[in-house]
């Protein structure tokens, strides 16, 4: 994006109001989709697909007695807040925001049209919610708790990589989920007994440099925190761990479907579309900051075997029994 275009965008988020009007009576309600991928993404086009059917299920027809609004961030997170205001001019029914930039940028964008967030890492360490069971204001939704899938992911790490002394962390400074994760990511590695090497990157770019600077610094393994940024660069993600061969560990699925070594996180495509049970209940009438957050009840290992051969790595026995799938 041109500043030209951020500072026009930027000025119709300003010029939002904060409150908006209530969607008038017998009107097909509209029900904002704020991605932070491209509309071109096979990847989020499943992920929008998994909410569609979430609805349908629910008795929703896309274009018959909803319309959905979904809106792309192209990769940028300086896009979330003219996307809310736009959805917010729209008298949107509800808006559902995927991860913690997102989630955030909407709720400074409106006080009043329901957000449902999706698959945000830790809401409470983010400082979105104050609580899971009431989360108040006009915010519900799903959420990964950061404390325990950082603390599981760097512990199975360590075990396929026993020697290592020195963990990288990648991670996205922008993202508020981020921030709140960095300190469970601290206290693991002490309970491990490693070193950990905290690695920034917010594009494409920085991400090169990151994968230099773990190679600079000797990491011997690397841990990619969720971050939207990081879903939209999967290949390269996966082909900077592949060519600096630093066994590494994901929480999406399609980074092992990619070529990632191991992945160990919930399904995100379910959490998707459980968010449109939560649409459900606001267009019945329900009041979001009374409906609790949810948070996933399983959480899948993925180990990638010709990637860990590759990379000369002996996966144990009993890791590999413990592993809901085997990509040979």
């Amino acid at each position: 994006m041109d500043r030209r275009t951020f500072i026009t965008g930027l000025g119709a988020v300003l010029a939002a109001p904060l409150a908006a009007e209530a969607q008038p009576a017998g009107q097909v309600p509209r029900v904002g989709y704020i991605s932070p991928g491209f509309s071109s993404d096979p990847l989020r086009q499943r992920r929008l697909g998994a909410f569609r059917d979430g609805l349908r299920e629910l008795g929703y027809i896309d274009g018959q007695n909803i319309v959905l609004e979904p809106r792309w961030a192209e990769g940028q997170y300086a896009r979330y807040p003219i996307l809310a205001a736009d959805l917010v001019r729209l008298k949107a029914a509800a808006i559902v925001t995927v991860g913690g930039a997102a989630t955030k940028a909407a709720k400074q964008v409106t006080s009043s049209i329901p957000i449902v967030m999706s698959v945000v890492i830790d809401p409470i360490g983010s400082g979105l919610v104050t609580s899971l069971a009431r989360p108040g204001s006009n915010l519900t939704g799903t959420s990964v708790m950061a404390n325990d899938l950082v603390t599981k992911q760097l512990e199975l790490l360590k075990e396929v990589a026993p020697n290592v002394s020195r963990m990288a962390v990648l991670w996205n400074p922008d993202n508020p989920s981020g921030a709140a994760a960095m300190s469970h990511v601290k206290a693991a590695a002490r309970s491990l007994g490693v070193e950990v090497q905290l690695v920034e990157a917010r594009n494409p770019q920085e991400i090169d440099r990151a994968f230099a600077a773990m190679t600079r610094e000797r990491a011997g393994a690397v841990v990619v925190l969720p971050d939207a940024i990081y879903g939209n660069q999967i290949k390269q993600i996966v082909g900077l761990a592949a060519q600096r061969r630093l066994p590494a560990m994901y929480t999406l699925r399609e980074n092992a479907d990619a070529g990632g070594l191991m992945v160990y996180g919930p399904d995100l495509r379910d959490l998707e579309r459980r968010a449109a049970t939560f649409v459900d209940k606001i267009l019945k009438g329900a009041r979001p900051g009374d409906m609790p957050i949810e948070q996933p009840t399983k959480f899948e290992l993925v180990i990638n075997m010709k990637t860990a051969k590759a990379l000369g790595l002996t996966i144990p026995p009993s890791l590999l029994l413990r592993a809901d799938q085997v990509i040979e």
